[in-house]
């Protein structure tokens, strides 16, 4: 769903098959991206990696649908993530003392 392969109304074999090449091409890409990022950052700042998602959400915002106040966009992703990385934290903890207990 996140390159809109569930989005084509199959009619011929050639159109699905063009569609479906770009829409995993575009994956890739997105899934590179990530990986790249991924090998990038090694500290730990409080932050979950890039993903998939956020990284299609920042094209998204900053090259597809450009809008005029592109910082509280980069800044709404830097929270999200540091949300999400404190909500892990959070589940893991809960689930380590849960496991712990006798």
């Amino acid at each position: 769903s996140q390159v809109g392969l569930d989005q084509h109304q199959v009619r011929r074999w050639d159109s699905w098959h063009r569609f479906t090449t770009l829409a995993l091409a575009a994956l890739a890409v997105l899934a590179i991206c990530a990986a790249d990022i991924a090998d990038q950052d090694h500290a730990d700042n409080g932050l979950i990696k890039l993903t998939v998602n956020e990284i299609r959400r920042l094209i998204n915002a900053c090259i597809i649908h450009p809008i005029s106040d592109l910082a509280h966009r980069l800044h709404w992703s830097g929270w999200r993530r540091r949300h999400q990385a404190r909500a892990r934290r959070a589940h893991y903890t809960r689930r380590l003392n849960l496991e712990l207990q006798p």
